[in-house]
């Protein structure tokens, strides 16, 4: 498994991970809660669900600012952001998103496959020889 030149980098990619995760459940949440309280009719939960909608734009922008910095170790490309290169053949994706499966790993496993170069690497500071 490759492993990171700093521990900094993988701060940005535990956040980016983070809030990406936290972005995919807000924005289901949101639309649920809307869709509800247009039903019947509430204005307090139309409120909140618009609330939730903001906060998902929050975490889209704060993983976009931690991600943009966050590289792969081996093809230096940021992991958590579309760049619209071509994936692996064998990249697999959650729901569509290559992203999604790579911060659910760093998140929940310690590890993650990278959707460009589909190599493994470890959220690891490698040991440098002095």
């Amino acid at each position: 498994m490759h492993r990171f030149p700093s521990q900094s980098v993988i701060n940005r990619l535990k956040l980016a991970a983070l809030f990406m995760c936290l972005q995919w459940l807000l924005v289901p949440a949101a639309i649920a809660i809307l869709v509800y309280s247009l039903f019947h009719r509430l204005e307090h939960l139309t409120l909140v669900a618009f609330s939730l909608a903001g906060f998902a734009v929050l975490a889209g922008m704060f993983r976009w600012i931690f991600a943009s910095r966050a590289r792969c170790p081996l093809c230096m490309t940021p992991v958590l952001i579309n760049k619209r290169c071509s994936k692996h053949r064998n990249a697999k994706s959650l729901f569509g998103s290559y992203g999604l499966r790579a911060a659910l790993a760093i998140t929940f496993k310690g590890h993650f496959r990278c959707p460009y170069c589909n190599e493994p690497s470890a959220l690891q500071v490698r040991e440098r020889n002095r």
